[in-house]
């Protein structure tokens, strides 16, 4: 594992798995929430946001976790792991409002700068629907891979056991 890619659901835990896999391995952790948002919630060009990824899947060793399927081709091309934490839609939401709570008022350190934590209804309903919409094409992007070593978690149990084998 040198080149690790971290999806799943808001909420999963994708920010927190990939800095700790990164304490473990050794490798350096990249954020595309903190590449795409600047400050005060202003997103970057999709161009700017690919190129960005180009830069990153060039160096020898990285874990980049976050979803954005416009662009996820870029890092599965390039991956030798990947781990989608496919949770339940109510763990999920759970994560979010508990993130919202825990960071009220700041900007969490896996997200781009002055863009402090909040939660509307647009984000919650995007949240709710990941499961229905998203997770079909991310398992057919799954099976499509070769010589990619690919590791689903259902629930938080398995990425803690997943973390505890790593460090034995």
């Amino acid at each position: 594992m040198r080149k690790i890619l971290i999806i799943g659901g808001s909420g999963a835990g994708k920010s927190t798995l990939a800095r700790q896999l990164g304490d473990i391995l050794h490798i350096p952790v990249y954020h595309l929430d903190s590449i795409f948002w600047k400050p005060g919630w202003q997103s970057i060009e999709r161009d700017d946001l690919i190129s960005e990824q180009r830069k990153i899947v060039q160096n020898n060793t990285w874990i980049i976790d976050g979803n954005y399927s416009t662009t996820i081709d870029i890092r599965l091309n390039e991956a030798d792991t990947v781990i989608f934490l496919h949770y339940k839609t109510i763990r999920c939401l759970y994560g979010v409002v508990k993130r919202r709570i825990q960071y009220h008022g700041k900007t969490r350190p896996d997200m781009g700068q002055d863009c402090p934590e909040k939660l509307d209804f647009e984000f919650l309903q995007w949240v709710y629907q990941f499961n229905k919409k998203k997770t079909s094409n991310i398992y057919k992007k799954l099976n499509q891979l070769h010589n990619i070593t690919t590791h689903i978690f259902t629930n938080p149990k398995q990425t803690r056991d997943f973390l505890t084998n790593l460090k034995q």
